[in-house]
């Protein structure tokens, strides 16, 4: 099972998001559970959280990109969710075996992100790809959506149909 962990502050006012979501919502095997909806107050129910991880074999980390990290209620939920001795430390195991892809948008083009001497956007995913490694989860290369503000809909709609793709290549490769 897919399980996409979905992190918009203003999902009702998403334009890329939500044609990311449109797509792969019909999917077979798929649960989308949109944080900001779920838990506007910020008061994460961690049980319900590990439950549906506990059902997946991928977990996507969908959302946009807010000043070149990830908004604020995701990062809350790693690190609730990803708890002491249930992700990782002491029989923290629940995560291994499983894999974890990151789905972002972004307002600029890929060359905004080459800032000063860093690499570019690959340095922007090494937080997560390192919570990720922690906690034992497969990092999956990440599916990124550039120029979400100035594309039209057609590029959104084609840039949304290769996430879909994306995911049923995944579910292709993992289930026969």
């Amino acid at each position: 099972m897919i399980l996409i962990i979905y992190a918009h502050p203003y999902p009702r006012h998403s334009h890329a998001n939500k044609r990311m979501l449109d797509q792969v919502k019909v999917l077979d095997g798929v649960e989308i559970r949109s944080l900001y909806e779920l838990y506007p107050d910020f008061n994460i129910d961690i049980a319900a959280e590990q439950e549906a991880i506990s059902r997946a074999d991928l977990i996507v980390w969908q959302h946009p990109m807010q000043w070149y990290s990830t908004p604020a209620l995701l990062k809350l939920w790693i690190d609730k969710v990803f708890s002491h001795g249930w992700a990782y430390g002491h029989n923290g195991h629940a995560l291994k075996g499983k894999s974890v892809l990151w789905a972002v948008t972004t307002g600029g083009g890929e060359a905004h992100f080459d800032i000063g001497s860093h690499p570019g956007f690959e340095v922007l995913a090494q937080p997560l790809q390192a919570t990720a490694l922690y906690c034992g989860l497969q990092w999956l290369p990440p599916f990124a959506m550039h120029c979400t503000f100035v594309c039209d809909d057609e590029t959104l709609q084609a840039q949304a149909r290769h996430y879909k793709q994306r995911l049923l290549d995944w579910q292709e490769t993992h289930n026969g």
